[in-house]
């Protein structure tokens, strides 16, 4: 009893967004820790775009959105209209997803789960799953079709080179003062730099960087206690992590050091995105914060219904398409 009452409380600690209702509307939430589940496919519903997203990126041109109960959407008209995908193996909640290219694509989410699609996310099959504990992935993110990270909760980091076709189980390593690094730690968001640079946005205020596509990592502090939920290289080589209360940090010396910036939100921004149209981020107090190129301050704007945001994209034409706990946002 003592076992299942500790997951769940970390379950809700720590999940990216809205860790409480991702457990509470997984298919297999009630399954008891140590027991293995049966994922099954995911079905097919009326109103599928209203289900509770949680990552979402571009596959060239298209749209590709996860969230609860594995339901995936997808959208060739810049978010006016979504569709599910045709075939989901796994019914577990998926909270991250990332393409290489236009058609090789992976999707992560709870009891370990990774998906990979071929077609640009029509349809998808398991390469990983743990369904003796639920230890959620939170993020993945791949450099190529070949190098891919995934990491989630109690440290949990996965790395692939063959395309997910493999995954190893890889420890965090030591950290820049030359001891061990932090372990225990949740880890909330994995994205790719400059060259072999990957980062990785965790709690404590920690952001973790490797130089090697992930082989060695080192602890980095941005002076923040709290926890980072997001984070994503600016096209000028700038990092950024943003987490609770609307907190975002920049650094523009490969994260040796950080300096706050005025995000203009004031709930926990749950998604950052960057592109030639500039650096985005997502909050829970339904704030939407942008800073244009060569603007040197972010705007936020507040959706009227103060939607719990949780995932976002900036579409071809440089406008958002923006997700939420109640599905997507209308355009």
């Amino acid at each position: 009893m003592q076992k299942t009452k500790s997951l769940k409380s970390a379950c809700a600690a720590a999940l990216a967004v809205l860790a409480a209702l991702c457990c509470a509307h997984d298919a297999l939430a009630g399954a008891a820790p140590d027991t293995k589940v049966a994922l099954t496919a995911a079905k097919h519903r009326d109103g599928a775009e209203r289900s509770m997203m949680l990552g979402a990126t571009l596959a060239g041109s298209r749209i590709v959105a996860v969230g609860e109960r594995g339901v995936i959407l997808l959208s060739d008209d810049n978010g006016a209209h979504f569709r599910q995908a045709h075939d989901v193996p796994a019914n577990a909640t998926l909270t991250s997803v990332a393409f290489a290219d236009a058609q090789h694509g992976w999707a992560a989410g709870h009891w370990g789960v990774v998906l990979r699609t071929d077609d640009g996310g029509e349809n998808w099959r398991v390469q990983r799953s743990d369904t003796s504990v639920d230890q959620p992935l939170f993020s993945i993110a791949f450099r190529d079709e070949r190098h891919g990270w995934a990491v989630g909760l109690w440290s949990l980091l996965v790395t692939t080179d063959d395309g997910g076709a493999t995954w190893k189980t890889q420890p965090l390593g030591q950290s820049a003062g030359g001891g061990d690094a932090k372990s225990g730690l949740n880890l909330f968001s994995v994205f790719a730099g400059q060259g072999k640079d990957v980062y990785i946005a965790a709690e404590q205020g920690t952001v973790y960087r490797s130089n090697d596509d992930g082989a060695s990592w080192q602890a980095l502090h941005t002076g923040y206690k709290g926890t980072l939920w997001s984070g994503v290289v600016a096209s000028d080589r700038t990092i950024y992590v943003g987490g609770l209360r609307g907190n975002l940090f920049a650094s523009s010396d490969n994260g040796a050091t950080w300096q706050p910036v005025a995000s203009g939100a004031s709930g926990s921004i749950t998604d950052l995105v960057a592109n030639a149209h500039g650096v985005a981020a997502v909050a829970l107090d339904g704030s939407v914060t942008v800073r244009q190129p060569g603007a040197r301050e972010f705007v936020a704007k507040q959706l009227p219904g103060r939607d719990a945001l949780t995932a976002l994209v900036l579409s071809n034409d440089g406008s958002p398409v923006l997700f939420s706990k109640d599905g997507v946002i209308a355009r």
